[in-house]
């Protein structure tokens, strides 16, 4: 594939109607186009001798060999960007965690799409295709920037659907505990486990956005409380933050931070898609400004967008401390790239250095430094 040109999908699913279904919805981007369909594994095989794709769709539940096994030998023989489409069950959510960790970039629920086609389905398949085609798998060469895709989105909200930004006349924040803001998307799930896994439990208290499917969070966070010494869990409206615990944004709502009575709670919020996403990182981020100010930490990783920029630039007007994973370390260099050419970022770090900074804001918070501009 060269750059502006069309990305090649293949799409290995076990039912006509789901396989006419995803074509659809691909297809309805005009800068994409499904080249293979197949019905099992071993199908996929010998249609990929012929025709290579730059990205494949792959369902977990399929006949012959299950879609894990099959994801597996892909990572391990041939790598390639692999968006695993899965309906909404508790065993499903479990399985799309294990294809995450195998080395998928990109998850799609076949409940959110629908049997209609909507625009807004079409919208994710496009989301999810152009994001794995610029994630870096163990290829020998990595794959070329793309063009923009010609599907035109609807109108892209900023935070200030869900809540007006922090007025250039709001007073300084008073001293509160120091808090922390992730936001993440493609290869998220794999670099918050990292980040997370090396934390104890005197760490501040975190609130997280990763773009996932609804229910696939809950799975996610409980995979990731038994890697961590730390607590991880999916937030729940009103949960009271604490140093040692990780709460994970819902993935059908959005979530904000609010400061009342001496702590932090989470605010779990319906409304629109921000910044196409929902949960967004951008509305995080914007309540941090407002709730923290130069008491918090706002952290952007791995992710193909501009989610979370905007409002990160917010929190750093007001003072907090702001860091980006750095490109070598990125799955997809977009959302950091982004916060960092509008002037966002304090500093990039490596993925590995990315506790080591968390732990010290908190060491120089509890000294009195997070006031004080210093590191």
């Amino acid at each position: 594939m060269t750059a502006g040109s069309q990305i090649s999908v293949m799409i290995v699913e076990d039912s006509l109607t789901a396989r006419t279904m995803l074509k659809r919805l691909v297809e309805k981007d005009p800068a994409l186009r499904v080249t293979v369909m197949a019905r099992d594994p071993f199908d996929a095989v010998e249609k990929m001798r012929e025709s290579q794709p730059d990205v494949m769709m792959l369902d977990i539940e399929l006949p012959r060999m299950d879609g894990l096994t099959f994801l597996r030998r892909i990572m391990t023989q041939s790598p390639l960007p692999v968006v695993i489409c899965s309906n909404h069950t508790s065993s499903g959510s479990e399985a799309t965690m294990k294809a995450l960790q195998i080395g998928a970039v990109e998850v799609l629920s076949k409940s959110d799409l629908g049997p209609g086609g909507s625009e807004d389905a079409a919208m994710r398949v496009s989301d999810a295709i152009h994001a794995a085609s610029q994630a870096r798998v163990r290829r020998s060469a990595p794959p070329p920037q793309l063009e923009p895709r010609a599907l035109t989105p609807g109108k892209k909200l900023t935070a200030d659907a869900i809540m007006p930004s922090r007025g250039p006349n709001t007073p300084t924040n008073p001293r509160t505990p120091g808090v922390v803001g992730i936001g993440a998307s493609t290869g998220g799930t794999e670099a918050l486990a990292k980040v997370l896994a090396k934390l104890d439990p005197s760490c501040p208290p975190i609130a997280i956005v990763q773009h996932m499917p609804e229910k696939f969070t809950a799975a996610f966070a409980k995979r990731l409380d038994g890697l961590c010494a730390i607590e991880v869990r999916e937030a729940q409206d009103g949960d009271v933050m604490r140093d040692g615990l990780a709460l994970i944004a819902p993935g059908h709502a959005h979530i904000a931070v609010n400061y009342r009575q001496g702590v932090y709670r989470v605010q779990v919020i319906d409304g629109p898609p921000v910044s196409r996403h929902k949960p967004s990182v951008d509305v995080l981020f914007r309540s941090l400004s407002i709730s923290a100010g130069a008491n918090a930490l706002g952290v952007i990783m791995t992710g193909m967008g501009d989610d979370g920029a905007t409002c990160m630039l917010e929190m750093r007007d007001a003072g907090a401390k702001t860091i980006a994973q750095d490109e070598a370390s990125c799955v997809v260099y977009g959302m950091p790239r982004e916060a960092v050419e509008r002037g966002a970022i304090e500093r990039q770090v490596p993925l590995d250095q990315i506790a080591g900074q968390i732990m010290q804001f908190k060491r120089n918070h509890n000294r009195g430094a997070a006031m004080s501009g210093t590191w």
